[in-house]
């Protein structure tokens, strides 16, 4: 049956031109309904604010104090040269004037946040439309907040998304508007943004991220900044260096559009490599120790606002000499760390299959292993006893082969027990040799201090706590009580000279032995670190040889209580350093900066000055708050005699010069130069206290629970490179300086006397006629067990 024929149409076809009409016709119309909602929007928002403003205007809170802005502002901490030495406060705020914030700074932020900044009155209606639009669907939102309006927000309003705070918002931004110029709301906004890292305000922020002054920066560091205020941990340069790099670029097209910059400005600007500061860079000069000392110092004198009234504090430390005690102890720990047993990886995770995993998985491993310095973090990819594969952050690939591999053999081996096993997974520390290549090493578990004063009035150059701060906060150098070992025999050898003896007395290094009765308790025989007795010498080579029987001779001959209370002129506690001959080998206990000072007394002629660190404190502004200007030595001042001082000089040049730190002579090529080693029993703590007469330095390497540093390791060995070190770069520009001769001393023979112990009127001779048992040491009955243990511990030392 055929197919039925539809009906005919009443209406003829419609033409295409008559469907093109339809289509404008409804786009009309719908363009027409969108920009009557708009209309409405914008009128009920016009309504909306114009009631509120009647009835919350008068309420609104007083803004005539940003004409006046004064933002928390951090203390901070600053070297004699005016280095930045650290910073305390909750915000990293560096205010800076509009007029002095660079144009392409003000350039990038305008580009970004409010181009028509200087042109509308606080509300940019444009901006309004095109947020509209944007919600619709219609282009691209470039937001709609102007930056008074962030000024409102961030100043005075929370952050809650509600429309009675964006009507309070705007109320305030027309009263701010009114209230303020244009570059004093501009000023507020640019010190005042949270822009990550702590950093408040673009001058913190260059600095945090840049580590350079705000006028210094780039069209490319510019517009990477003025990424942040968006987002400031998406956009984060550290953390998020890709989607950092993709908005600054869009950043500096916004540049190009706006006239701020030309083609040429901005193709350079996107082609710059920017070195970003690493979230283990700290200041340029590593102080921390120092920092918080003036920090506990501030604050016990202005509280709280220590942190918030931008207190400046400058300090007495040279920054150089900073960054090379910083160096010079680092060094020395890491060169004593490769002479130790391998104690296996820090930690194992488990590795992914497919390589974007791996780096995903390695980069958060890592943020828990941070660097320390030059001491890196790394995970080990593949390992055998002839070459490690590892990555760093950021994908980073290296290789470990050869002398590299050495200081890790043990877990390099088949038979390594799993907790120190390399293996993949594995997270291991590495530095980068000086050839550039690459080697693996642990992190330190010994502990050192460092600190150097000039002795000419007592101000601190160099304080290095100890090896790293975020580590242990411990500061070794005034906190830790240590045993100074033979770098306590000077001052005994200082008694001795008001005593009758010279620098020419003969004195008997033959073996020594008390009796428990003369002990009050076990029997005491000391040796020589060497083991080795080698009968009369002179005490000048007693002491460059550091034999510690000729220490004990002096000490008897002296007297125990004498020797105790000569010491305190020093700097020293006479209850740190009981009145028995175990005093002789340095037996008490003593901080590293007590023997700073001590030391200062021979380096400056007899003279004892106390250590200072705060020169000036400043408000924001500059004005001064406190100073504190340098000592002028005078004779109220004076502790030992110019010629006790002057012999004692001549004694310890003799040890840099033939004795146990003859390398300082040798290795620094200059002759004023003074000192003494110390090793303490059982090679438990390691010094070397010496000077120049502008500069006295002290190192001490040691572990914080005291335990052998190993059979070998001696003060000349471990502390005294450390010292050399410094020196050498201290005392680069500094021209030799040798000591008068003082009224009262003389010079026989090439020795030096005092003048009424020339010929051979003072003491010829000790321990030369002795028997084996020596004389009774100044000891007073113990009448308690426990006072006796201590003074018997003290004698097996």
């Amino acid at each position: 049956m055929p197919a039925k024929t539809p009906p005919a149409s009443s209406e003829a076809p419609k033409s295409p031109t008559h469907h093109a009409k339809t289509s404008m016709h409804w786009a009309l119309k719908s363009v027409l309904w969108c920009m009557g909602l708009i209309a409405a929007a914008l009128l009920s928002v016009l309504l909306l604010v114009a009631v509120a403003m009647a009835v919350a205007f008068p309420n609104l809170p007083d803004v005539s104090d940003l004409s006046d802005y004064r933002p928390k502002l951090p203390l901070r901490i600053y070297s004699a040269e005016g280095a930045l030495l650290g910073e305390f406060g909750e915000e990293r705020r560096r205010f800076t004037h509009i007029q002095d914030i660079p144009k392409v700074m003000k350039d990038a932020v305008l580009a970004i946040e409010d181009a028509r900044f200087y042109e509308h009155g606080g509300v940019d209606y444009k901006g309004l439309v095109r947020a509209a639009m944007a919600n619709l669907g219609r282009i691209k939102s470039q937001g709609a907040s102007t930056i008074t309006m962030q000024v409102a927000r961030n100043v005075y309003l929370s952050s809650e998304k509600t429309y009675t705070r964006k009507i309070y918002e705007i109320l305030l931004t027309f009263k701010l508007e009114h209230t303020l110029t244009k570059d004093q709301i501009l000023e507020v906004y640019m010190n005042q943004i949270f822009l990550g890292n702590r950093a408040y305000g673009f001058a913190a922020a260059s600095e945090a991220y840049f580590g350079k002054p705000l006028q210094n920066v780039t069209v490319a560091e510019a517009a990477m900044l003025a990424g942040l205020p968006k987002a400031p941990s998406a956009y984060n340069p550290i953390n998020n260096p890709k989607r950092a790099k993709s908005r600054q670029l869009y950043i500096i097209e916004r540049m190009l559009e706006n006239g701020f910059i030309s083609v040429d400005q901005a193709d350079t600007a996107k082609r710059e490599v920017l070195k970003v500061k690493s979230n283990s860079d700290n200041a340029s000069v590593h102080a921390e120790y120092v920092a918080e000392t003036v920090r506990q110092l501030m604050f016990n004198q202005y509280g709280e606002a220590t942190y918030t009234r931008g207190l400046n504090v400058y300090t007495t430390l040279r920054a150089e000499d900073q960054a090379a005690a910083y160096n010079a102890l680092r060094r020395g720990i890491m060169n004593y760390e490769r002479r130790q047993v391998y104690r296996g990886p820090e930690k194992f995770i488990s590795l992914p299959g497919t390589p974007a995993e791996i780096e995903d998985v390695i980069d958060e491993a890592l943020q828990e292993h941070p660097d320390n310095g030059d001491v890196m973090s790394a995970v080990v990819l593949e390992a055998n006893p002839k070459k490690i594969q590892a990555m760093r952050p950021n994908s980073e690939m290296i290789e470990i082969t050869g002398d590299g591999l050495k200081p890790a053999q043990s877990g390099l081996s088949d038979k390594a027990a799993a907790n120190i096993k390399i293996r993949r997974g594995a997270i291991i520390r590495v530095v980068q040799t000086p050839k550039q290549t690459w080697e693996i090493t642990q992190l330190p578990e010994v502990e050192g201090a460092f600190v150097a004063m000039d002795p000419r009035n007592g101000a601190i150059k160099a304080l290095v706590g100890g090896f790293d701060f975020a580590k242990n906060k411990f500061n070794h150098v005034t906190q830790a009580w240590r045993q100074p070992g033979s770098g306590f025999k000077p001052f005994i050898y200082s008694a001795s000279l008001e005593h009758g003896l010279t620098p020419a007395t003969m004195i008997n290094d033959a073996p020594l032995f008390f009796s428990a009765g003369v002990t009050g308790g076990q029997a005491w025989e000391p040796k020589n670190y060497d083991g080795k007795f080698e009968g009369p010498m002179t005490m000048r080579r007693g002491l460059a040889k550091s034999k510690n029987m000729i220490s004990i001779r002096i000490l008897q001959m002296v007297g125990a209580q004498n020797a105790q209370e000569w010491v305190t002129r020093f700097g020293f506690d006479a209850d740190k350093h009981p009145a028995y001959l175990t005093m002789a080998l340095g037996a008490g206990s003593v901080t590293p900066m007590q023997m700073a000072t001590a030391y200062s007394v021979f380096a400056n002629g007899g003279y004892r000055v106390n250590p200072w660190l705060v020169s000036k404190v400043t408000d924001q502004n500059g004005k001064i708050l406190a100073e504190t200007p340098a000592p002028v030595i005078d004779e109220s001042l004076r502790v030992i005699d110019a010629r006790n001082a002057f012999v004692m000089d001549s004694l310890l040049q003799e040890v840099t010069r033939s004795g146990t730190a003859a390398s300082a002579q040798a290795k620094l090529k200059r002759p004023d130069l003074y000192g003494k080693t110390g090793t303490t029993n059982d090679s438990m703590d390691a010094w070397f206290s010496g000077f120049q007469p502008s500069l006295a330095a002290i190192t001490w390497i040691g572990y914080d629970t005291p335990r052998k540093l190993g059979d070998r390791e001696t003060g000349g060995g471990l502390s005294l490179p450390v010292w050399i070190d410094f020196m050498t770069h201290a005392l680069k520009a500094v021209p030799v300086m040798e000591y008068d001769v003082p009224e009262g001393v003389v010079n026989s023979g090439g020795e030096w006397f005092y003048r009424e112990y020339a010929g051979g009127a003072g003491v010829a001779s000790l321990g030369m006629s002795d028997s084996t048992e020596g004389a009774a040491p100044q000891v007073t009955p113990l009448p308690a067990a426990d006072e006796k243990k201590k003074i018997l511990d003290l004698f097996k030392n």
